[in-house]
Order: C-alpha cells, then structure tokens, then sequence
C-alpha cells in the first residue's frame, strides 16, 4: 500500500502510467515511486557509509558531506525515476533492429495466402523482440478479443514509432477491406529509407569522432605523460605510483565515454 506522499508524486506525473506501460513494467506509478525512493534511500545510505569510511579523517569534510546527503539522493531519485524511459528506449533500439525483416516476413505470408492471423503467429515465433508484440495481439484474440481491437491496444503501448506505423496500417486495411500486403510495402519502403539516412548521418559523425578520440584520449595523454617524467627528471619531483593510477583511472574514463558516446550515437538499425 503506497502512503500519501507517494500518490501525490504520481498526481505530478501523469505520463508516468503510460511510460510503465509502454515500458513492460507492471507496477501502478505510486508503487512504482514508493520502491525508486526507496532504493535511492539504501543507495544514498551505502554511498554516505562508504564515503564517511573513507574520508574518516577529515573533518571538514563530515559536516561538508551532510550537506550533500539530500542533493546526492534527490540526484539518485530522479535518475532512478527515468527507468522507464531507459526501458522504452531499449525496446524501441529491438523493435528497429527486426522491424524490416519482420514486415517483409509478412508480406511473404499475406501474397502467399496465408491468413493475417497464422501469419502473426508465424511472425511473433520468429522475431524476439517484434514477436512479444504480435504474440500479445494474438493471445488477445484467442481470448476472444477483436483483431481490431487487439491491433488499437497495441499501438497505443508500442514504443516504436515505425513499428506503430506498420500496424495502424495493418489496422486500416482491415477497416477499408484493402490489401493488406500492398499497404505495407509503401510504409516499409518509407522506414528503410529512413533508416538508411540515419546510417549515412552517423556514418559522417563518425570522422569527428575518431579525430577527437586520437586527439583527447591517445595522443595528448601519450605525449602529457612523456612530458611530465621528463619534466620530473630535471625539476626532481617525484611522480608517485598513486598520481600514475589517477593519470591511468581518468585516461580510462575518458576512453570509456567517447566509446559510450560512439556506442550510443550507432543506429540501431540490422542491414
């Protein structure tokens, strides 16, 4: 049962159910926010424990760090509070992956003269990602549910743009009594031919990338530690093993985020 504080924190969310449900998660947004509050209590306890350990010594820093406690958990809350979006935006990375070969998988099926609805089961048994969607569409009618229906309900929780894309089109052609296979084909020609753009434009990101990566974290750190031990041999500073391992960590970091930022930046797009 959630308290009061939390239902107020839902009132302010009111996108925040539609997110949960678009993201799989199963929770009613007070519970959902009851447990994200909690876990950024215990995650804010553990980090100011470990903290207070380590800088035991220094007292100007214990009453420093008591200041920070609220700013470090209410940090912890809001990141915690996009889980969600982070959840959405995975499955729509899925959903871009499959969703050309599914729809042409489809449109095999249908000009075969396989029925739409054999031809959703064959589809949700094939596709990982895609297929949890048409499996859901299809249990829907199982139990009884319209394909009309079925197919409203979906798109209205589908996190993929193209994917909602391709079963309003479905939807209508069932509506006007089109072909179904014929209306797909145009909408999967328009979502290849974006996806195609999305490749060239990160194919063009990719030569700034690599400039600044040899730059920032190849040569710069190359010739700063070279420098610097030559530096040290004539002014007699001693460079101690504890400043080679702060050097090494940040090197490392900044490797780390140009990767993410590369990695992050890739389309996620399956040719």
């Amino acid at each position: 049962m959630a308290f009061p504080f939390f239902q107020i924190i839902a009132r302010r969310l009111p996108n925040l159910k539609h997110s949960l449900k678009k993201a799989g998660m199963n929770y009613k947004p007070e519970d959902f926010i009851k447990r994200t509050f909690l876990s950024a209590f215990y995650m804010t306890t553990g980090l100011v424990v470990s903290l207070a350990l380590i800088l035991a010594k220094f007292d100007v820093l214990k009453g420093i760090m008591v200041i920070f406690i609220p700013i470090i958990f209410f940090i912890l809350f809001s990141y915690l509070l996009k889980l969600p979006d982070v959840k959405i935006s995975k499955k729509e990375k899925g959903i871009s992956k499959e969703i050309v070969f599914a729809g042409r998988h489809l449109i095999i099926e249908l000009e075969s003269g396989v029925p739409l609805y054999n031809a959703l089961i064959n589809i949700s048994k094939n596709y990982e990602v895609i297929g949890k969607y048409f499996k859901e569409i299809v249990n829907k009618v199982n139990l009884g549910t319209s394909m009309e229906d079925a197919l409203t309900e979906a798109i209205e929780y589908i996190p993929s743009d193209n994917f909602r894309r391709l079963l309003w089109q479905i939807l209508n052609s069932i509506r006007t009594g089109s072909d179904v296979a014929k209306s797909l084909e145009s909408v999967l020609e328009q979502i290849a031919r974006e996806q195609i753009i999305e490749v060239n434009k990160y194919s063009k990101k990719l030569n700034p990338f690599a400039m600044f990566y040899m730059i920032i974290a190849v040569i710069l750190p190359t010739l700063g530690v070279t420098m610097l031990i030559v530096l040290s041999s004539f002014i007699e500073v001693n460079i101690s093993l504890t400043i080679l391992l702060v050097i090494a960590f940040l090197l490392a970091f900044t490797q780390f985020m140009f990767l993410s930022m590369i990695k992050f930046s890739r389309p996620a797009i399956e040719f």
